[in-house]
């Protein structure tokens, strides 16, 4: 399985890539620092899966939410928002954008597992 893990910060990166282990999922990760970068990820590798977050320099979470969900052959690939932005307004927005599903940071490992079941069964 791909996944682009999104994140301007390498530290949260691999915590994200930690919780895949722990839950004995095996994938190929491709790594992104922004929403620019992980553009060009997608223009060149089949992705199962994009963790997403919010705040990042050059092009956020949420605008390259909305331009990969413009993108026909990309409208149903699931992407989780991983981020500290909690606020009632930006998970509205981010599921009206179409985000398939949003994780708070700092990231319970118990709900990684859970969301990441409710995708791939």
């Amino acid at each position: 399985m791909n996944v682009l893990v999104v994140d301007d910060s390498k530290f949260m990166r691999n915590i994200v890539k930690s919780y895949f282990s722990e839950i004995g999922m095996p994938c190929h990760y491709f790594e992104a620092v922004n929403g620019l970068e992980a553009l060009k990820i997608l223009q060149s590798t089949r992705m199962d899966l994009v963790l997403l977050d919010w705040n990042m320099p050059a092009m956020t979470g949420i605008s390259f939410l909305k331009k990969v969900r413009a993108i026909e052959s990309l409208k149903n690939l699931p992407i989780i928002m991983v981020t500290s932005e909690g606020a009632k307004a930006n998970v509205i927005e981010a599921f009206k954008s179409g985000v398939s599903d949003y994780i708070l940071k700092p990231i319970d490992g118990r709900i990684f597992k859970e969301k990441i079941k409710e995708i791939f069964g």
